[in-house]
């Protein structure tokens, strides 16, 4: 299938590569406004600086959209309309009304659309969903990751928060996680956030927290902070506790907070039940973030050459995303916010 990616960040990068070696793809078309620098698989490829232009000179099949977040509903919706099958890196678009103007889009022109939920492609991530719903609801979520950004890094993190948080822009990965875990509507949104820098615009925030309750009862936390000046002390907490006993990843085997596969690596889960006795259980061949991207890039090339029903995937993206806003709203408005009610 002729492909098209725009956006050759590391994200973008790691798309392009995953279909450069997949026997089921041809790129057609590289895009990016500026300048960057390739590996050696894809500087034969064709390179535009504008999408609509490469839209129009590679009619695509397949378009991996994995620009910054602000462009995320503008180019998917266009790629659609000129009649291709789209993958967009989360978060899916910077409102929800926006998010629902893709799905609807989607829905209307029969495209599929695959959000980058890199998580769900994760064998280890879905032991920790199985084994968390196994011991049943209601649930506490402790979900937290904080980076310790410097140099480049904290470049693309200062980039990004021109116009997303980093409780939208990590946030929605772990929200989905709690969302497949006690599969019940979210209700009501409360955060919080603080600015520790004048690096970034006076209304925006490197640091937030939210909690979310949902409508069985469970509650969740979520916290996610990026900076020079962030701990590398307890910045990967991932707790998931219920009356029966509690699934958590043991931290201790993490690489620095600001490491891409590290924030995907599970390691070893612990799993506690009540009144029972803990057990332990490694994952020493876990994939890497290159093999994850494969994984994403696969399920979008088989969800088209099987017309898999992705109507769930599409509105679980929409859900956990309305969470993260709701809680960034929140942190604008200093007040709680009733799902439902939030832009």
């Amino acid at each position: 299938m002729r492909v098209l990616v725009a956006g050759l960040g590391n994200m973008g990068l790691s798309h392009a590569l995953a279909h450069h070696h997949h026997p089921e793809a041809e790129i057609v078309g590289l895009v990016n406004r500026s300048p960057v620098a390739l590996p050696p698989e894809l500087r034969s490829y064709r390179f535009f600086n504008d999408f609509a232009d490469a839209l129009a000179a590679t009619r695509p099949e397949l378009a991996v959209i994995a620009t910054y977040s602000e462009s995320h509903a503008d180019y998917a919706c266009a790629a659609m309309a000129a009649g291709a099958h789209v993958f967009v890196e989360k978060p899916l678009a910077t409102t929800v009304a926006e998010a629902r103007r893709v799905v609807d889009t989607a829905t209307r022109l029969g495209r599929k659309l695959v959000v980058g939920y890199i998580l769900r492609h994760h064998p280890s991530w879905q032991r920790l969903i199985a084994e968390a719903r196994g011991l049943g609801g209601p649930y506490v979520f402790r979900l937290n990751l904080n980076q310790q950004s410097r140099g480049a890094t904290w470049e693309v993190h200062k980039a990004l928060m021109r116009t997303t948080s980093p409780i939208v822009d990590c946030g929605v990965h772990y929200v989905d996680v709690m969302c497949q875990i006690t599969d019940a509507a979210p209700v009501r949104v409360h955060g919080m956030g603080l600015r520790l820098t004048e690096e970034i615009a006076a209304d925006m925030y490197n640091y937030g927290q939210f909690q979310v309750l949902f409508a069985d009862g469970s509650v969740g936390w979520y916290e996610a902070g990026w900076g020079p000046m962030m701990s590398e002390v307890a910045y990967f907490v991932k707790d998931v506790i219920s009356p029966n006993g509690a699934v958590s990843i043991l931290s201790g085997m993490h690489p620095a907070s600001d490491s891409v596969d590290g924030h995907t690596r599970v390691g070893s889960l612990r799993i506690h039940r009540t009144g029972g006795t803990d057990e332990d259980v490694g994952f020493p061949a876990e994939p890497g973030h290159q093999a994850l991207c494969d994984a994403e890039q696969a399920f979008l090339l088989r969800a088209v050459a099987e017309d898999l029903d992705l109507a769930r995937h599409m509105e679980d993206a929409v859900s956990s995303l309305a969470i993260c806003l709701a809680a960034d709203e929140s942190i604008r408005t200093g007040r709680a916010i009733d799902l439902g009610t939030s832009t």
